[in-house]
């Protein structure tokens, strides 16, 4: 059981529309769109994809982000998202922008500008649109840019009407004219009774046996780790909620962090950025944006921002997929790991942390607590690559990382560091690469031979995404453009 001082509360506690539903038993363990589609009859949400890929059931998820004061709503693909991870949670439909019988602004320009045929896209779009707009807060004036709206629509898909519409429609919303949620469903009584139950376990139980735990700290999660060590580790479930949908797992027993307060938000000290492994990539973007540019144009392409607003770093670390966007960069950054468990918290060099094809340096009673990245100092050069079949929305082919200070005396390079995605079961540092760059000037024909030496320190694999001949091509040719991409910023030959 959870350590609490309390018996730990039986249900979720979540409102929809601005009504208040308390979840217990099999209910909590439908995703939520299913609960809003067959339990509340609330059938404005539509199921396509059942994979976050096409956005037609995006909804909008409010909760109380780090030290505010208020709901902050932000749009999410509702097929991937289970009801346990929605305690003290608003969760707003496209049947809640409708007031007083009237369509709300963004509704109304959508049939004014034709922007909706067939009509299962429609309301993700309305739903993704609605988000921007609160994103800005209250006090916008200016309309939704095209730029912007294709930028956050990249989650959405439409096979009829086409974006022309759909993008003009969000252009004529004037939001001076739009109520924001915090109007439309007073934050205060909400928050309010969220804030006096922040500090509840939770242990849902259904008649089935199914138990989903939700420790309010992280001591109690550890606990019900421990006594649960077959359980399942959720915190965004973007991957574990497409697993679920297409019959891959059907979890009996779920430890979901959402609640972790000590696992959440950003803190910048002394160079080092330490982010708290539930954090969501949103969170991420916004603190990284300034510090680390490079890092934060490879988030912008980060999946969508339905995915970004639900997936978190220690998930994406935790997953071990060759191929995370996010792990090269930690790599060479040298980021560390804070592992808790039952004896206190070690930290662990991320690059010490994988051991194998989704294997790694993880106890069973242990979590990733928060990551601590060291941001580049001025003396260094950081290049991060993402190849994939399409910029947005898509799995990486390969990923490169690499992170290079030069000696300004004699003009060779000091030290360097590289790591490559895709080309191995795991994510690799390239040691027999960054030796022979050591101490070499930084020359486009060094560069190529060490494109080569590359090579041969990689195994890809062919795949759906890309043969190994390309993957070693790419191994090979990428030092020859960060030579380029240096050669522009930095002062060579």
């Amino acid at each position: 059981m959870l350590q609490s001082a309390n018996t730990p509360r039986d249900h979720l506690l979540v409102y929809i529309n601005g009504e208040r539903h308390d979840v217990a038993g099999a209910d909590a363990f439908l995703t939520l769109s299913d609960f809003l589609r067959l339990r509340l009859g609330l059938v404005g949400t539509k199921i396509v994809c059942s994979e976050g890929d096409c956005g037609a059931c995006s909804v909008l998820v409010g909760r109380v982000e780090e030290s505010q004061d208020k709901l902050v709503y932000r749009a999410v693909d509702s097929c991937i998202l289970f009801m346990y991870q929605l305690d003290r949670a608003h969760v707003v439909s496209i049947e809640g922008l409708k007031r007083n019988g009237l369509l709300s602004p963004v509704q109304d320009a959508m049939v004014k500008c034709h922007g909706s045929q067939c009509g299962f896209c429609t309301p993700g779009f309305v739903m993704t649109m609605a988000g921007l707009l609160e994103a800005e807060g209250s006090g916008r004036k200016d309309s939704l840019m095209p730029n912007e709206l294709r930028s956050g629509l990249t989650g959405n898909l439409c096979r009829c009407t086409g974006y022309v519409q759909i993008v003009d429609a969000g252009c004529a919303v004037d939001p001076g004219k739009t109520a924001r949620l915090g109007e439309l469903y007073p934050d205060g009584p909400i928050v309010e009774l969220f804030g006096s139950h922040a500090q509840d376990d939770v242990v849902v139980t259904a008649d089935d046996g199914r138990v989903a735990g939700l420790p309010a700290g992280l001591d109690a999660a550890i606990a019900f780790k421990a006594a649960h060590p077959g359980c399942i580790v959720v915190a965004g479930a973007t991957d574990i909620g497409v697993q679920y949908n297409k019959g891959m797992i059907d979890p009996r027993e779920v430890l979901c962090l959402g609640s972790i307060g000590e696992m959440q938000g950003t803190t910048q000290v002394d160079g080092v950025l330490t982010v708290g492994a539930s954090t969501n990539w949103s969170i991420v973007e916004r603190a990284i944006k300034d510090v680390v540019p490079q890092f934060h144009d490879v988030l912008k392409v980060f999946g969508s921002s339905q995915i970004r607003n639900a997936g978190t770093i220690g998930g994406n670390i935790a997953n071990a997929s060759p191929i995370a966007d996010s792990v090269p960069f930690l790599f060479v950054m040298g980021a560390e790991l804070e592992i808790a468990g039952p004896n206190g918290t070690r930290r662990l060099d991320i690059n010490d942390f994988y051991k194998g094809y989704k294997q790694f340096d993880l106890r069973h009673d242990e979590l990733i607590a928060r990551v601590r990245i060291p941001l580049p100092n001025e003396s260094q050069t950081l290049r991060l690559y993402k190849v994939s079949r399409r910029r947005d929305l898509d799995i990486s082919t390969f990923t490169a990382a690499v992170l290079m200070e030069l000696d300004d005396a004699s003009e060779t390079i000091k030290n360097i560091r590289i790591a490559y995605g895709g080309v191995a079961p795991v994510v690799l540092r390239l040691p027999r690469t960054e030796a022979f760059l050591t101490d070499k000037p930084l020359d486009e024909s060094v560069l190529r031979e060490a494109g080569r030496l590359a090579r041969t320190e990689v195994t890809p694999i062919t795949d759906v995404r890309g043969s190994a001949d390309f993957r070693l091509q790419l191994a090979e040719n990428i030092l020859a453009k960060f030579y380029f991409d240096c050669a522009q910023t930095v002062s060579v030959g």
